[in-house]
């Protein structure tokens, strides 16, 4: 009896090992093909901060290609990408609060949503290949325009910008360009 038991321990732990060893072959090598990346900005006190993963387009049709016009998209590639404010913004004038969120896009033709989720997903895809996603617990969407870069972008980049009074979050990938207008509450409050 102690040795059934003992074997079936030793199966566990060696069947434990192996997944364990498979999970961190895979995600090395899906980080490979779309590297982390952490993107931050800091204006006097406001530090704003996207985690993502970063795919290439490799020679592929990228947006209602790829990525379909019409449905979510986790941002980027492997986990969910994430957006963190330490304040109170305005994100196309409207009211996110200081928090960690998921950050889901919905690309269109002419404009994407950008949808702020309050929920953390550890990947960005379920197995079945859908987003992870639980609408529940979007906080807040807004709908952007897009526009068309003159040149194709190869790899999926977001980062920070200013112009005029406003933060602008850019997604940029193959010939795509989206900017996403932020505003610091306490700046807009203080200069009404």
């Amino acid at each position: 009896m102690k040795k059934a038991i003992k074997r079936t321990f030793l199966g566990m732990f060696i069947l434990g090992g192996v997944i364990m060893l498979s999970y961190f072959i895979f995600k090395t090598n899906t980080k490979s093909f779309s590297p982390e990346d952490t993107v931050t900005f800091q204006q006097d006190e406001l530090i704003l901060e996207v985690f993502y993963n970063r795919p290439y387009k490799k020679e592929r049709q990228i947006f209602g290609g790829l990525v379909p016009y019409g449905e979510v998209w986790r941002t980027g590639a492997n986990e969910a990408t994430t957006f963190t404010t330490n304040k109170d913004i305005y994100v196309d004038g409207s009211l996110l609060p200081a928090g960690k969120y998921t950050l889901w896009t919905i690309p269109m033709e002419e404009s994407w949503k950008v949808i702020f989720n309050s929920e953390m997903y550890p990947w960005g895809i379920t197995a079945d290949e859908k987003p992870s996603r639980v609408p529940e617990y979007d906080v807040l969407t807004v709908e952007v325009p897009s526009k068309r870069t003159d040149e194709p972008v190869e790899q999926f980049t977001i980062d920070f910008t200013t112009a005029y009074d406003f933060i602008q979050m850019n997604f940029v990938w193959d010939r795509t360009l989206v900017r996403v207008p932020i505003k610091d509450v306490e700046k807009v409050e203080k200069f009404s």
